[in-house]
């Protein structure tokens, strides 16, 4: 746990006490501040009281006796109204703050050199952030990796000099921490998503464009046109900026050549490392999170060899892109984090025949964006609500079947996968939906798969997960 000392003998007002926002109150109270914690849940309420964190209903305090607002990031901050306890925090001229702030702060105050990479974007950020802590550990440094993935950001270990922090950063969170600056920040993409939370797609990428503005140095993919304008920005600004490309070859920057991910100075190049046979980084998708993590890891002072071997030994994160067994020529993968249409692209275009079992519960647009992907895909395996409207999306594009359900796919997948002469097929659970209509969320529904693939005989498992 890290003591949010900066608040020693303040009034704190918190909300939100789902884990992180438990282990935000637990980091405030062992710094000293005088917590007080609400959630509109009764049941969370007398949770955290259970495990001694003082509470009270929000609405009764006195708000000019409060120094800070700590809102758990799942809390609407502006859209699609502010939460009422902002309200009253914004009425009484409080300051409102998340977890990653006070993190923030802390490190400002007792190791501010100490290395923080902080990651965001739309898509690939969990597997850019577990990758870069990976390398780091795998080569002997004292590693933290949290925030949006994994551990709460206030659970890591307290900062120090050499200690190595990797931390996760949704826009929610990068929207409640004012000061953030890291000394790596890396966006990679920006495509719509949460539009309801921040009003506008506007809105949401200024708000991501704050973590790489107060970096030491932004590592900016640049493969659409909103992260290049904020790359030519950052660089008017005098700000130190490295552009990433997993699509196009360029004259300053890290860019992916075949399996080569590459280096160029001045419209000089070399070659820095490679990605040839690692299966758990396959893909122009992975390549980009590669790339990021190789100009990461060489600001933080590795080398070239311990990088290829941070790379060479990466397992990959479960429910994205996993690799969960073989049988005989077929692959099954395990992308169930794709929730959106935008996510399974990426999928899609790393297999040249694929099984696909798609579907649960739509998001807007669909699979329209997917129509110049489906030559890849053999046949269609629909499940959930969706599959009515991707059954007429898909049309007579390529051969589906309404499956409705995770393990009457595989089963159909594999018996159809099995008979493919390719020299290697795919069964791939890469959804283009949210889990919710017949799943808690997109982990049970990745599990699922897993097992129901586990179950299928002869098949050989890969990996621990």
């Amino acid at each position: 746990m890290i003591p949010a000392s900066v608040f020693k003998g303040r009034n704190v007002a918190l909300f939100g006490l789902g884990g992180s926002g438990i282990a935000t109150a637990r980091a405030l109270v062992a710094g000293g501040a005088v917590v007080t914690a609400f959630d509109d849940n009764p049941e969370s309420v007398a949770r955290a009281a259970g495990e001694g964190v003082s509470t009270g209903d929000l609405r009764g305090i006195d708000w000019s006796a409060q120094d800070a607002f700590v809102l758990s990031p799942g809390v609407p901050l502006t859209h699609p109204r502010p939460h009422w306890s902002v309200e009253l925090a914004q009425a009484a001229g409080v300051e409102i703050i998340g977890d990653v702030e006070l993190f923030a702060r802390e490190r400002q105050v007792h190791a501010p050199d100490a290395p923080l990479v902080a990651i965001t974007g739309t898509n690939g950020k969990s597997t850019t952030t577990a990758l870069i802590a990976h390398i780091l550990a795998d080569a002997g440094r004292d590693t933290q990796m949290g925030g949006n993935i994994g551990r709460a950001v206030m659970t890591l270990d307290a900062p120090q000099p050499e200690r190595h922090y990797v931390v996760e950063c949704s826009s929610y969170q990068i929207d409640l921490a004012p000061t953030l600056d890291p000394s790596v920040g890396i966006l990679l993409n920006l495509s719509p998503d949460h539009l309801d939370r921040h009003g506008s797609f506007e809105n949401y990428a200024a708000i991501k464009e704050r973590l790489v503005a107060k970096s030491g140095l932004a590592i900016v993919g640049v493969d659409d046109p909103d992260c290049r304008r904020i790359a030519d920005r950052l660089a008017e600004a005098g700000r130190r900026v490295e552009r990433i490309s997993s699509t196009s070859r360029l004259d300053d920057g890290f860019y992916l050549d075949g399996l080569a991910l590459m280096r160029a100075v001045n419209g000089v190049a070399e070659q820095l490392a490679t990605l040839e046979g690692i299966g758990s980084l396959r893909g122009a998708h992975n390549a980009q999170n590669a790339l990021a993590a190789l100009a990461a890891c060489l600001e933080c002072g590795l080398s070239l060899e311990e990088i290829q071997a941070g790379f060479n030994s990466f397992p990959g994160l479960a429910h994205r892109m996993e690799q969960v067994a073989r049988k005989g020529r077929v692959l099954f993968v395990n992308d169930s984090k794709a929730t959106n249409a935008d996510a399974a692209e990426r999928a899609l275009s790393s297999f040249e025949r694929i099984y696909w079992i798609a579907g649960g519960l739509p998001k807007d647009g669909g699979i329209e964006t997917l129509k110049s992907l489906f030559p890849r895909v053999a046949k269609a395996y629909l499940v959930g609500e969706a599959a009515p409207a991707f059954a007429a999306t898909i049309g007579e594009a390529t051969a589906f079947e309404i499956s409705g359900t995770i393990d009457k796919a595989v089963d159909h997948a594999a018996r159809d996968a099995a008979g493919d002469p390719a020299p290697e097929a795919v069964v791939l659970l890469s959804p283009a939906c949210a889990s919710f209509d017949q799943f808690r969320n997109f982990e049970v529904r990745g599990d699922a798969f897993r097992e129901a693939v586990r179950s299928l005989a002869g098949a050989e498992i890969m990996g621990s997960k």
